[in-house]
């Protein structure tokens, strides 16, 4: 069992999944967001054409992700199909790989 115990007004629970994927514990919502324009990332769109600005290329490997890649190293973004699902740990594989172009707010 995984979770966080909570105390509230005298009772003590567990909480399975507190906040959703994009929230971080306090129920903040995270965003991506380019940078040099200061332009928070709403679609893969939108995403796609600020990573081919930075070298990165569709990689169309596997049908179940969104791919990109650079020739110009080993490394490798996989992101799920559904934006929806689009996480902070995906947000920070891509601030990582492209420092000074994008960050998590």
């Amino acid at each position: 069992m995984s979770g966080v115990w909570v105390f509230k007004n005298g009772v003590v629970r567990l909480v399975e999944n507190p906040g959703s994927d994009k929230n971080d514990p306090k129920g903040k919502l995270k965003v991506l967001v380019h940078t040099p324009t200061n332009e928070p990332i709403t679609s893969y769109a939108v995403l796609e054409k600020m990573l081919k600005a930075q070298g990165w290329e569709r990689f169309y490997d596997d049908p179940n992700y969104l791919q990109f890649h650079k020739r110009s190293s080993i490394n490798l973004i996989s992101l799920p199909k559904d934006f929806t699902k689009f996480t902070p740990t995906n947000m920070y594989d891509i601030v990582v790989n492209n420092k000074n172009f994008f960050h998590v707010k």
